[in-house]
C-alpha cells in the first residue's frame, strides 16, 4: 500500500489523562513500537498510518496525541476542531483516569464536530493484577454515553490494531450514511414551478373573446 495514496483522510485525536498510555498506543499502531520510558507529551504530536477497508477504500488516519496535563489543555482544545474520531483513553489501574473521562468527554463534545465517532479505551490490560476499574463499569458508562468500548495493551499490542480499525471503519460508515442522506435530500427538493390557475385562465379567455366580438360588431 502506498502511503501517499488514499481515498479519505480522517483526523483522529487521542485524549485522556497524562500517563494512561496514549503516546504508546499511537507508536504501537503507527510504528509497532513501545517505549517503557515514554515521557509525557508536551503540547501535541501526531503521526499517520493508512489502512485498507474491505471494500478496497484506503483510509489515511492522521492521529493527534494530545497532552493530558491541565496546563496544556487550553492549547490542545484547538486541535479538536476538524477531528472526526477520538480514542478516549483511561488506565485500568488508575481510578482518577477513569473518573476524569466524563470531563474529557465534555471537552471533546464542546470543541469537536457533533458527529464525531468516539471509542472508549481502557488501556494497560496487561496489568490485570493491578486493575481497579472493572470493565463492567466502563461498559455501563459507554452504554450511557453511546460510545463503543474496548480494552487494550500497548505493551503487549493487544487490541491496538483492532481499536483503530474499529474506529476508522465506523467513521467511514457514518460519513457514507451522511452522504447518502444528503443525496436523498437533494433528490426530494423539486424546482419551484409557476403556479397556473386553470379556472382564472378560462375566465380571462371568455372575457377576451367577449371584447373581441364587441369590437368587431361595433365596426
Amino acid at each position: 500500500m502506498k502511503e501517499d495514496y488514499y481515498d479519505y483522510l480522517f483526523k483522529i485525536v487521542l485524549i485522556g489523562d497524562s500517563g494512561v498510555g496514549k503516546s504508546n498506543l499511537l507508536s504501537r499502531f503507527t510504528r509497532d513500537e513501545f517505549n517503557l520510558e515514554s515521557k509525557s507529551t508536551i503540547g501535541v504530536e501526531f503521526a499517520t498510518k493508512s489502512i485498507e477497508l474491505k471494500n478496497n477504500k484506503i483510509i489515511k488516519a492522521q492521529i493527534w496525541d494530545t497532552a493530558g496535563q491541565e496546563r496544556y489543555r487550553a492549547i490542545t482544545s484547538a486541535y479538536y476542531r476538524g477531528a472526526v474520531g477520538a480514542l478516549l483513553v483511561y488506565d485500568i489501574t488508575k481510578k482518577n483516569s477513569f473518573e476524569n473521562i466524563e470531563k474529557w468527554l465534555k471537552e471533546l463534545r464542546d470543541n469537536a464536530d457533533s458527529n464525531i465517532v468516539i471509542l472508549l479505551v481502557g488501556n494497560k490490560s496487561d496489568l490485570k493484577h493491578l486493575r481497579v476499574i472493572n470493565d463492567n463499569d466502563a461498559t455501563q458508562f459507554a452504554k450511557k454515553e453511546k460510545l463503543a468500548f474496548i480494552e487494550t495493551s500497548a505493551l503487549e499490542a493487544t487490541n491496538v490494531e483492532l481499536a483503530f480499525h474499529q474506529l476508522l471503519n465506523e467513521i467511514y460508515n457514518v460519513r457514507q450514511k451522511k452522504q447518502a442522506t444528503k443525496n436523498e435530500d437533494n433528490l426530494t427538493i423539486q424546482p419551484r414551478g409557476k403556479k397556473i390557475n386553470v379556472l382564472r385562465k378560462k375566465v380571462l379567455k371568455k372575457i377576451n373573446t367577449y371584447f373581441i366580438k364587441t369590437i368587431y360588431n361595433t365596426f
